[in-house]
This record gives C-alpha cells, sequence and structure tokens, in this order.
C-alpha cells in the first residue's frame, strides 16, 4: 500500500499528552515505552475490558460526531462506550497519538444466511508497529470478537481467547473475509478511508428500523472471566464457559446494574425497543 493513501489517514491535530494520559486512565494502561505488537495487544485487550460496546446513544437521541476529539470526549470525560465507529475511532486517534500507524478500513457484515451488510457497516483498523511485524488487524468495536488483534497478512488459523480466527480472500475485487471458527464475520474493504466516510453508515444504524441498532438495545464487556451484557432488563454473566441470565426488575435496579457493571451514570433509562 503506497505512502500517499497511508497518509490520508494521518489526523490534522494529534492529541493532547494530557487527553492521551487520561485515556491510559480510562482503560487502565500505562504509556508504551515503544509502539510494538505487545503495547497494541496490551491496549486492545485493556480497551475491550474497560469500555463497553453499547448503543444508548441510538435510543437516548445523542448525536454521534464522527470526528477524534468529541469520540474520545464521549470516552474519557463522560466514561462511556458506544459502537464500531465511535470505539474504533477514539482507538486509531489513540494509537496514533502513541506512535502506532493507523489506517481505517470499512467493511460489510456478513447476517442471517451469510448476507452481507450495507457498506461502511463497519469500522475496523489496520495497525502498523515500530518493531516491524504485522501489519495487525486491530477492532475493539465489534462487541463479542478476538481479544487480541489479529495479523493482518497471515492466511492461516489464529488462536484467540475467543476462538479459532481466520483472514481469507472474499469475492472478487481483492477484499478479505474475516472468520471466526469457520463462520463469516465481516469483509474488509482494504482501501484507505477517513472517519467522515463513515457518516452515512452511523446516519442508518442511527434511524433505520432494518439495522439491528435501532431494533435493540445493548451493553457489553469482556470480562477476565468471559463477558458481561445488559440488554434491555436482562443481565447475562458467562463466566468460564457458563451462562446465566437474570431478568432486573424496576428502573433502579437497571440503572444500578449500568454503573456497577459498565460504569455507566445515567440520568435516566434509555427506551427499550423490544418493549415498545
Amino acid at each position: 500500500m503506497g505512502t500517499p493513501r497511508q497518509e490520508r489517514q494521518q489526523p490534522r491535530h494529534v492529541l493532547s499528552p494530557q487527553t492521551v494520559d487520561a485515556y491510559l486512565r480510562r482503560i487502565g494502561a500505562r504509556r508504551p515505552v515503544r509502539a510494538d505488537a505487545a503495547a497494541l495487544r496490551e491496549l486492545q485487550l485493556r480497551h475491550l475490558r474497560t469500555v463497553p460496546f453499547e448503543n444508548l446513544s441510538v435510543h437516548r437521541g445523542e448525536d454521534i460526531v464522527l470526528e477524534d476529539e468529541p469520540l474520545v470526549a464521549k470516552i474519557v470525560d463522560a466514561r462511556r462506550g458506544g459502537f464500531c465507529y465511535e470505539l474504533n475511532g477514539a482507538f486509531a486517534a489513540l494509537l496514533r497519538a502513541l506512535g502506532f500507524t493507523v489506517t481505517l478500513y470499512q467493511a460489510r457484515v456478513f447476517g442471517d444466511g451469510g448476507r452481507l451488510g450495507i457498506p461502511y457497516d463497519h469500522l475496523t483498523l489496520r495497525v502498523e508497529t515500530e518493531d516491524g511485524t504485522g501489519p495487525w488487524l486491530a477492532d475493539v468495536g465489534f462487541g463479542d470478537h478476538s481479544h487480541h488483534p489479529l495479523a493482518l497478512d497471515d492466511r492461516e488459523d489464529q488462536k484467540d481467547p475467543a476462538g479459532v480466527f481466520r483472514i481469507v480472500a472474499g469475492g472478487q475485487y481483492g477484499d478479505l473475509d474475516l472468520m471466526r471458527d469457520g463462520k463469516r464475520q465481516f469483509r474488509i474493504d482494504t482501501r484507505p478511508r477517513d472517519l467522515t466516510d463513515f457518516e452515512a453508515g452511523a446516519w442508518y444504524h442511527r434511524t433505520s428500523p432494518a439495522s439491528h441498532f435501532t431494533r435493540s438495545l445493548v451493553c457489553s464487556r469482556l470480562t477476565p472471566e468471559g463477558r458481561i451484557t445488559l440488554s434491555g432488563r436482562k443481565l447475562v454473566v458467562t463466566e468460564h464457559g457458563e451462562r446465566q441470565e437474570r431478568r432486573l426488575s424496576g428502573d433502579a435496579a437497571v440503572l444500578a446494574a449500568y454503573e456497577e457493571h459498565f460504569g455507566l451514570v445515567l440520568d435516566r433509562l434509555p427506551p427499550d425497543p423490544a418493549t415498545g
């Protein structure tokens, strides 16, 4: 991939050292000495365990601004999460400020029956490190996904705590398909993109009745033991492969669960489309 196209991905304003330090505190990470593969691996895992994948803004009527500073402020200052455009957009800004080279890729998610979603359905990241390894496919915005970055040029099985991943040729235009345990997850278009390119996809997922984000309410986070998810009033805790569900009774209990399990302090509950 040529240098001019890579340069298209570099932001005009790098995050301030103070903002970077605050972001690192938010995810419980130290500033890495070097922008290498080990640092990237640590940053992705800590991000997944501390910043929830959530679509509450869709249902609370909050604006989603695809610019570095607002995205980072939502995670750092408001101590919220977000969905792919927000989480990977903010993570890209952090990585660049730490010395990584980051390229935004658009992807289309495979749905029921292997049907592909809309263009710009998902935002994922190509990351290059100072140690010459990779390039890496890093992603903190796909919900239940690989815990560690994946080697983008590797076409063999890659073992991860979340399963066995493989990147294969997809379609006829040079795209790549990401597979997990033999099932296709999303198709990657490897042409560099800008954050503004994803505005139409974000608008679709915020407004379309066909989007799963408008039809469901979710807040989910990786834990050292598994995963914890709050869908409306249903709390799902998975630990060491064992899944437990319980339904929360009353608004106060749901608000308390958001704060206890995800660190989200909400003034009101978002309306749950599943209950009308």
